[in-house]
C-alpha cells in the first residue's frame, strides 16, 4: 500500500474509536445476558438460530461454519460442546458418506424458543433503543455495506468524495 498515509481526521478518529468500543462492549454485554439468563454463549445462540431456520433444523457443518462465520475447527469444537449439553447432534451425510450435519435436538429447540425473547430484549435495550429509528437504519446500512465488502474480499475502495464533481 504505497503512497502517503491518509491519517484520520479528529472527527474520524473519534468515530472510529467509538466503533471500536461499541464493537467490543456490545457483543460482551449480549453474551453476558445470554449466559446469565440461559447458560448460552453468543456462538451457541447463533448456531441454534441458524439451525432453527434450516429445513429439518439441520445444516451441513461446512455451510453452518460459513453462516456462523466460524472456522471449521472452531465450529467442530463448538458442536462437540453443544452436543454434550444435548442441544445438537451430529449425523453423517448419507449422500456422500463424508460430510456431517449438525442437527438441533428438541432440547436445542426448547432452548432457542426460551432464549429468543430475552435476547431480542437485550438487543433492543443495549442497541436499538439507544438510537433513533433513523440512526439505527443508517448504522445498520453502514454495517451491511462494510460486511458485504469484506465478505466479497473487496480490498479496493475509493476515497470518500472520489468521483464527485
Amino acid at each position: 500500500m504505497g503512497g502517503m498515509t491518509r491519517w484520520l481526521t479528529t472527527e474520524e478518529q473519534r468515530l472510529w474509536r467509538g466503533w471500536i468500543a461499541a464493537s467490543m462492549l456490545l457483543p460482551d454485554r449480549l453474551n453476558r445476558d445470554l449466559q446469565e439468563q440461559h447458560g448460552l454463549t453468543g456462538t451457541d445462540y447463533q448456531i441454534l438460530v441458524e439451525l432453527s431456520e434450516s429445513p429439518d433444523r439441520r445444516m451441513r457443518m461446512s455451510t453452518l461454519a460459513d453462516h456462523a462465520q466460524l472456522s471449521r475447527s472452531r465450529l467442530s469444537h463448538q458442536i462437540d460442546r453443544m452436543a454434550k449439553a444435548g442441544l445438537v447432534t451430529r449425523e453423517l451425510c448419507e449422500q456422500d458418506g463424508r460430510g456431517m450435519f449438525a442437527v438441533m435436538t428438541d432440547k436445542g429447540w426448547d432452548t432457542i424458543v426460551a432464549a429468543a425473547p430475552d435476547h431480542v430484549e437485550s438487543v433492543r435495550r443495549h442497541l436499538v433503543d439507544r438510537l433513533t429509528p433513523e440512526q439505527f437504519e443508517a448504522f445498520g446500512e453502514a454495517c451491511i455495506k462494510v460486511a458485504d465488502a469484506l465478505q466479497a474480499g473487496d480490498e479496493t475502495s475509493q476515497p470518500r468524495g472520489a468521483g464527485k464533481s
